[in-house]
């Protein structure tokens, strides 16, 4: 399933399936299934994060982008459900943040691609740090001068500028520098004497202080016979080796041992060990720090021994547990001195993470609902202050609008008008610009919660006026069939729920379109009609298409049951000479109505046409209506011949019946042109 989800994405970003398709996947994916659980979810949700990760950028374009946002909006609410298990919501997460990440995932690893000499160089001082700390620090003496030879080392010491006794880092597979091929070949040097010939494999170092070397009593390394013992021991060694091991000849100083050395070979219990055994010398035989010789070999003195500062010891963040105790007293004592300022500070004060910002403020809405309207009121003021300081965002706001919502069963049997009060809480939200319309009908979609968004536009109206609630629904472009149960998803039904609440005059036209063939019938006079629409339609929706379709199928309904009250097929197709008369009697009536708002608006006129055309289809065409009302039209100077014109050529599936109208009239339009031109050239002579 996952692999056909990356395969659809894949077609998408190579534009081989249309981005529509790509958001029907979205949209299928992302909804929730009628009988199907949220928990059970989980698959169509991982695809949904396939196909965002897959497709996702491509599809985030301005044109889209309020689609895109009502997509992750609906993921990130989410990822805080706990009915999904924790994977697909960590899954969800992931997807959020990556668009927030301008749609870059998460690096785990960067390879910065291989390191100079320098940074090895660096890396291993830094690695060897801690070991000559301790190595300093235990020791409480050093020697007074130590003396190497730079050119003597040569090779790899000098590639890596190691001094003797400090190899290069530590760890399984690194080979000390007392063992290593390049010590190897410097034998003869008195520095590296310090090999005994016990067979324990013990090192100890032998230093220079001034003119004499420094021996333990108790070894007398210094002494002849321990120089024969250890030479006679390496002999002994050679012997047993096999040939391939064996150096034949000696190695000149340019040269360099690619073979292990024979340290590397030893048993296991000749293994030397990792750190050399120093003896104890009395403080005041120490001599200058290690790392000021002038004489060490190293390109660069190694940095200064500093102790490490005392931890200091930081405080724990509070608990949840604490954190909704601090709430809790924060708002109770808001409540109580009505001080917004403090209360905000002390929010600040509490540095929550973001993650608990929104339970935060679902704790302060459930905390004010059993309280006064008053205190309600002030605990929308404290919610805007906190949104608007920046500690706490809208989207944490909306999320913890819906948690409340969640909670809405248990906490109706205490409070049963909770909905009412959270429609306030959302309708301020609103007013305060913190959430939008569009934000929380697409929470409340399919009657979700209802009617609690028919309460949040109630309090809208009353907090403040119709036409300001008019104008911002209609900019939010919401649909209000969807945001009844699905029982009620129709015209009728709906405008009889929004006349109950009162909210009818939101959709203005469907009101005039079932109340204006009922006045036309009670008083067909024109000034009535008038009189009728001035008071009751907004003059803002006087230049609106569908109001004049809706006034001219109005007109056409009366005059089609004036001349044929039994709907009459024959009569329809052959009217009587009394009944064409009474039909032109009829527009001649009503001529005064339709001038008014049809003059000079030729896109309003091409409007009525259609409105014509959609009535004709319904009586099926009958022959020669529509061509008389065409001409009727003309004679009487209600619709002019550009409209005509512009009707013919515009091309348009929205009104049904294009192609039978065009087929009757047709020859009407083309006299109509052609009597045009001819008027077009007299005028020219």
């Amino acid at each position: 399933m996952l692999g056909n989800i990356k395969f659809i994405g894949e077609l998408g970003k190579l534009s081989l399936i249309h981005e529509s398709i790509l958001h029907k996947c979205i949209k299928t994916l992302l909804e929730k299934k009628k009988r199907v659980q949220l928990k059970d979810m989980g698959e169509d949700l991982e695809c949904l994060c396939q196909i965002m990760r897959t497709v996702g950028p491509k599809l985030d374009h301005e044109k889209a982008r309020s689609l895109m946002d009502q997509y992750f909006s609906r993921m990130r609410s989410l990822t805080i459900n706990k009915e999904l298990p924790a994977r697909i919501r960590f899954l969800l997460q992931n997807t959020v943040e990556q668009r927030a990440n301008n749609w870059s995932a998460r690096k785990a690893y960067s390879d910065n691609g291989p390191k100079t000499i320098n940074q090895v160089r660096q890396e291993a001082v830094k690695s060897n740090d801690g070991m000559r700390n301790e190595f300093f620090n235990e020791n409480s003496y050093l020697p007074t001068r130590i003396k190497f030879d730079r050119e003597t080392l040569g090779g790899l010491a000098d590639m890596f500028g190691q001094m003797p006794g400090s190899g290069i880092g530590t760890g399984p597979g690194v080979i000390q520098d007392h063992y290593s091929p390049t010590m190897g070949r410097h034998r003869t040097n008195p520095l590296y004497n310090g090999h005994n010939g016990n067979g324990n494999g013990s090192h100890q170092p032998q230093f220079e202080a001034g003119s004499k070397p420094y021996t333990k009593p108790s070894q007398g390394q210094g002494s002849p016979v321990f120089n024969h013992k250890q030479n006679h021991a390496v002999q002994m060694q050679s012997k047993d080796l096999a040939p391939r091991f064996v150096k034949k000849g000696k190695v000149n100083a340019e040269e360099i041992s690619l073979r292990p050395a024979q340290s590397f070979i030893l048993s296991k219990k000749q293994i030397p060990k990792l750190q050399p055994q120093m003896p104890m010398i009395p403080s005041s035989a120490q001599g200058p720090p290690l790392g000021q010789s002038p004489q060490l070999g190293l390109k660069t003195n190694p940095p200064p021994i500093q102790e490490k500062p005392a931890k200091l010891t930081k405080k724990p963040p509070p608990t949840k547990e604490e954190l909704i105790k601090m709430t809790e007293t924060l708002v109770a004592d808001y409540l109580n001195s009505k001080n917004v300022d403090e209360a905000v500070n002390a929010v600040r004060d509490m540095k929550a993470p973001k993650h608990f910002l929104s339970e935060m403020l679902n704790k302060i809405v459930v905390y004010s609902l059993d309280r006064s309207d008053e205190d309600k009121e002030h605990a929308s003021t404290l919610v805007h202050a906190i949104c608007t300081e920046g500690h706490a965002t809208g989207e944490n706001l909306l999320q913890a609008f819906l948690s409340v919502l969640d909670q809405c069963p248990k906490i109706e049997e205490e409070i049963p008008l909770v909905k009412s009060y959270l429609a306030q809480f959302a309708a301020r939200a609103i007013i305060a610009e913190l959430v939008t319309i569009a934000e929380l009908a697409h929470h409340l979609e399919n009657g979700a919660h209802f009617p609690l968004f028919l309460l949040c536009l109630q309090q809208l109206v009353k907090l403040k006026d119709r036409e300001w609630l008019g104008d911002l629904f209609q900019l939010s472009h919401v649909n209000m069939q969807k945001m009844l149960p699905e029982i009620d998803q129709n015209k009728d039904r709906m405008l009889e729920i929004l006349d109950g609440k009162g909210l009818s005059f939101l959709f203005p036209l469907m009101k005039l379109e079932k109340e204006l063939l009922k006045q036309i019938k009670v008083d067909p006079s024109p000034q009535s009609i008038y009189k009728w629409i001035k008071d009751n339609i907004s003059p803002k929706l006087h230049t609106d298409k569908g109001f004049v379709n809706i006034l001219m199928t109005s007109f056409l309904q009366y005059i089609a049951y004036e001349i044929n009250p039994d709907d009459d097929e024959e009569q329809l197709s052959a009217p009587t000479k009394e009944q064409l008369d009474e039909e032109k009697q009829q527009m001649l009536s009503f001529k005064p109505v339709m001038q008014k708002f049809l003059h000079d608006h030729i896109e309003l006129q091409v409007a009525a046409m259609y409105a014509l055309q959609v009535h004709c289809n319904t009586k099926g065409f009958p022959k020669g209506m529509l061509l008389r009302y065409f001409v009727n039209f003309y004679d009487m100077e209600i619709i002019e011949e550009e409209a005509f014109l512009s009707w013919k050529e515009d091309v348009t599936s929205e009104y049904p019946g294009k192609g039978k109208a065009l087929f009757q009239v047709n020859q009407w339009l083309t006299w109509l042109e052609t009597a045009e031109e001819e008027e077009s050239e007299d005028e020219e002579y």
